[in-house]
């Protein structure tokens, strides 16, 4: 990942289901946001800052792989994230919210040969993929 410092676009817009109970108008910002983001990624050994830019929002995260921080889902709900090496190339974060009910979210992040990163984001059993390729 320390290869990957550049700001990145995505290759695809997602069209992903909705889990039941997100309201109709995040559904729509969730859409529209999910045009065209951009990420941007810097590493400094296991602690990471990924900063998402989209129309709608940007979002900011530090971390440091193996140690809890907090953050938000992708729908906003306040949650503790922990992420793990899963192979050399591909990190995973499961969450777990501080508070209410929901879906069961996590992220990975794979960088693969061909310097593109796959983002995959889950909730229960939906499931989104992104592509995204240097700017």
């Amino acid at each position: 990942f320390d290869r990957l410092l550049k700001k990145l676009l995505c290759l695809e817009r997602p069209s992903p289901p909705f889990p039941t109970g997100v309201n109709v108008m995040l559904r729509k910002i969730a859409v529209a946001a999910a045009s065209k983001p951009a990420v941007e990624i810097k590493q400094e050994g296991d602690t990471f800052y990924i900063k998402t830019s989209t129309t709608v929002r940007t979002t900011e995260i530090n971390f440091k792989i193996g140690e809890e921080f907090e953050e938000q889902t992708v729908d906003g709900r306040p949650c503790k994230s922990l992420v793990k090496w899963e192979s050399e190339n591909k990190m995973v974060c499961e969450q777990r919210l501080l508070k209410g009910e929901g879906p069961k979210t996590s992220w990975t992040r794979e960088l693969t040969n061909d310097g593109e990163l796959i983002l995959t984001m889950t909730a229960d059993d939906i499931v989104c993929t992104r592509v995204y390729v240097r700017e």
